[in-house]
């Protein structure tokens, strides 16, 4: 059974989101009424309400069919490759699957230093990012990828790149087509969440989901210390994994501070519930 998706505030904005776009859309193509079709249009419209309000299934669904695209973009690692068995050692001590769902691991050959993650578990690594990490350290990447598919942050990301698809077919629908995800939309689909800009707030979230992961699974996280430090030296600090991260200094000191607190032996008054 899916998990809850959204509560209802959050569904409340969700829809006035989408009416916006329909709105905007709509407005937009008003000079071109004379030559659009008009049940297309509406259509379209509907479609973009749905898109704001993709349930888990659909979300897998999508992400499935973005990361397929990828996959054919890209150059992949053999299964018997020194890459993919590598990560597979790795990935397997966190775990073969993400709120129930398989993980699906591959390796991009590439000098590119990146990770990333869809919400149907599909993660990917690039050989340049698994040349500059032991294997503590991408361990602790894979951990923070997994958590942005368990807390729900690929799937927003899908929701916002699938609506802002759909918006555009509205706004190009003069020629009365149905618009479909072709295999080009398909493509900018997919580059939209390979490059999706989490806040500050998720990345966050995730990097404290691989601390708590690899705790339970009685793994040392200690090396996210060290993963933060080398991707902030990566071309100067310009690293694609950084783009809309917080600093490198602010994760170092976030995960330090948790590992002081996990080390953290209780006193004597602490272990007998405040009493002496």
């Amino acid at each position: 059974m899916d998990r809850p998706i959204i509560d209802n505030g959050s569904m409340k904005f969700l829809f006035q989101m989408a009416f916006i776009l329909i709105a905007t859309s709509l407005s937009a193509a008003c000079a071109y009424l004379g030559n659009i079709d008009r049940n297309r249009l509406t259509q379209s419209a509907q479609q973009t309400l749905q898109a704001a309000t993709l349930n888990d299934a659909d979300v897998r669904a999508l992400s499935s069919k973005a990361c397929a695209q990828k996959d054919s973009e890209s150059k992949i690692a053999a299964p018997n490759s020194d890459y993919a068995r590598r990560l597979n050692r790795v990935a397997t001590l966190l775990g073969n699957e993400i709120n129930g769902v398989p993980v699906n691991y591959k390796v991009y050959l590439t000098n590119d230093v990146n990770a990333w993650a869809m919400a149907d578990s599909c993660v990917r690594v690039y050989s340049g990012l698994m040349d500059l990490m032991n294997d503590d350290e991408l361990r602790g990447i894979v951990g923070h990828e997994m958590g942005h598919v368990a807390l729900g942050h690929t799937k927003k990301a899908m929701q916002v790149a699938y609506a802002a698809s759909v918006a555009r077919a509205i706004a190009s629908s003069a020629g009365g087509i149905a618009r479909s995800l072709s295999e080009s939309e398909l493509g900018a689909l997919s580059k939209k969440l390979v490059n999706a800009q989490f806040s500050q707030a998720q990345e966050r979230v995730a990097d404290d989901y691989s601390f708590d992961l690899q705790k339970r699974k009685g793994l040392d996280p200690s090396a996210l210390v060290s993963v933060f430090e080398k991707v902030g030296r990566v071309n100067g600090g310009q690293s694609s994994m950084l783009n809309s991260h917080p600093s490198s200094s602010d994760r170092v000191r976030h995960i330090r501070v948790r590992l002081q607190s996990a080390q953290r032996v209780p006193n004597i008054k602490e272990r007998n519930g405040g009493m002496l």
